[in-house]
């Protein structure tokens, strides 16, 4: 039996934008997705940093906004086809997973 290589792909086709030096539609909604990414970081290590309840709530609530737009953006980009998946390769699932697994029962306190 001849091991598969080749990684799959989950893709819709691609819509087409002008391939030119000035940004297209694509380049705008990557910028942003990518912006929306580092924004959730950022707002991911203030909440741990919050120190008043108050301003945390409020961080919170703008870090879910942010996630939100993120994730939009994300399903845009999918949808039009310029954001790729690879398939998950079993062997190298089970593998990590029988890894992390003999991690966590290393641990003298974790719960399970």
């Amino acid at each position: 039996m001849q091991q598969q290589n080749q990684s799959q792909k989950l893709q819709n086709p691609e819509t087409a934008v002008p391939k030119t030096p000035q940004m297209n539609e694509r380049d705008f909604v990557n910028d942003c997705l990518s912006t929306e990414k580092y924004m959730t970081n950022a707002y991911s290590v203030a909440l741990n940093e919050a120190s008043n309840q108050q301003f945390y709530q409020d961080l919170a609530t703008i870090f879910k906004e942010t996630q939100d737009c993120q994730r939009n953006l994300y399903n845009l980009m999918f949808k039009n086809g310029w954001y790729a998946l690879e398939t998950a390769d079993e062997t190298k699932l089970q593998n990590s997973y029988q890894q992390f697994s003999g991690y966590k029962n290393q641990l003298p306190y974790v719960i399970q």
